[in-house]
């Protein structure tokens, strides 16, 4: 099992915490609560200062929760915030996302919020959190996505600040453009029941300007983040000072206005049995799962041509195998299928979405220039509405050639 290597980027400075402290349940985890069940067992991997475990606590009690993250010093805020509400059923421990030590099918829901944009491999992660999910459980993830974050006024300095921000975390190993990529990652990690949502921050009025604005000036220069960008060749002292000026300048605007997109999955784990840990057909073998044995007492059996006996012959008649039309376009005539016209979408921040005309493509494979033709089977498109309030839209495109 891999150990993780990628650098947390943000580090645990004062002006990190502020932000983690602030977050709860029903500004993080809102996607999530409508599984949530009185006596859930319940997973929170990556859980800081424990302001959102705890509210996931409440809502699943008497059920219990376990809260784990790789930093151990943070954990005894954790456990500090646990005491002063008085909820005796959270467990804490140290543990990597990659190994977390614990017996399959133990936790009824698993959650991560903000993690998987720190890890060198999130599949890997998914994959883990996914085994230790019980059958029909969810595992639930919620990442930001700091290419699809905007604001006003245009402050050039927040340019600089968010193309600074995505050099050093890809350095470090980590992906900050996760919240685009969570459906994606989680397919791979073999999932196949996944529902993909996506929600935003938004900092507008003059207290959460001076306060969100306040703690990232603070961050550029003093936090972890600050030393990476200056001991990996990123950015000088200098550079800093003038990006922490316009994080300042930008919270004294009257107008200032910022969003920051997330994008959710709830994986839904298949009910009865045991998870399979290889990915769905398309996504590759999975190395370190090797394929079954046949059944005792049953020969192998081995595809061949029409009239030819499988395999190895085994007690009894064999019969001829009927060949296997090689997959490719139907015979039929298919009428092209064409894309929904506009609509309206209501995310999970609220708010609604706008035409798919005027969405961006994201994560969706563009189909090469065929002149028109589109073959059975085209890549997926996906189409992310406005910030606020978003939502994701994903459609298929199937046509016949339409060259003659």
């Amino acid at each position: 099992m891999p150990q993780e290597t990628a650098v947390y980027t943000h580090g645990h400075h004062a002006s990190v915490l502020r932000s983690h402290t602030w977050r709860t349940a029903a500004n993080s985890a809102g996607y999530l609560l409508g599984e949530l069940r009185p006596g859930m067992s319940l997973l929170d991997i990556g859980c800081g200062p424990g302001t959102i475990t705890a509210d996931l606590a409440e809502l699943v009690a008497p059920g219990q929760v376990t809260a784990v993250d790789a930093a151990a010093p943070v954990l005894a805020r954790a456990r500090a915030v646990a005491e002063e509400r008085g909820l005796s059923g959270i467990r804490f421990a140290v543990a990597d996302v990659h190994r977390l030590g614990m017996p399959d099918g133990t936790f009824d829901v698993v959650h991560a919020h903000q993690v998987l944009q720190h890890l060198a491999d999130p599949v890997g992660a998914l994959r883990e959190m996914r085994r230790v999910c019980r059958p029909g459980g969810v595992v639930a993830a919620r990442d930001s996505d700091y290419s699809a974050m905007t604001w006003y006024p245009l402050v050039p300095g927040l340019d600089e600040w968010r193309a600074l921000y995505l050099r050093v975390a890809r350095a470090g190993g980590g992906e900050p453009d996760a919240g685009r990529r969570l459906l994606s990652w989680a397919r791979r990690a073999g999932f196949t029941d996944v529902t993909a949502t996506a929600a935003t921050w938004c900092y507008s009025t003059p207290e959460e300007r001076a306060w969100w604005s306040g703690l990232w000036a603070e961050r550029t220069v003093e936090s972890r983040y600050a030393r990476l960008a200056v001991d990996g060749g990123h950015a000088t002292a200098a550079d800093l000072r003038r990006i922490a000026g316009a994080w300042r300048e930008w919270g004294a605007r009257e107008d200032g206005w910022f969003a920051v997109l997330h994008g959710e999955v709830r994986c839904r784990t298949a009910p009865g049995r045991r998870h399979a840990l290889t990915a769905p057909a398309g996504a590759g073998p999975d190395p370190a799962r090797p394929p079954a044995p046949p059944a005792p007492g049953r020969p192998a059996r081995v595809s061949g041509p029409a009239g030819v006996p499988p395999g190895p012959p085994g007690p009894g008649p064999t019969r001829p195998v009927r060949p296997v039309r090689p997959p490719g376009p139907s015979a039929r005539s298919v009428r092209p299928v064409r894309p929904p016209g506009p609509f309206l979408t209501e995310g999970a921040g609220g708010g609604s979405g706008a035409p798919y005309r005027r969405g961006t493509a994201h994560q969706g494979r563009q189909p090469a220039d065929t002149g028109g033709a589109h073959q059975l089977g085209s890549p997926v498109w996906t189409f992310w509405g406005p910030l606020c309030g978003c939502a994701s839209m994903t459609w298929t495109r199937r046509s016949r050639s339409t060259n003659g």
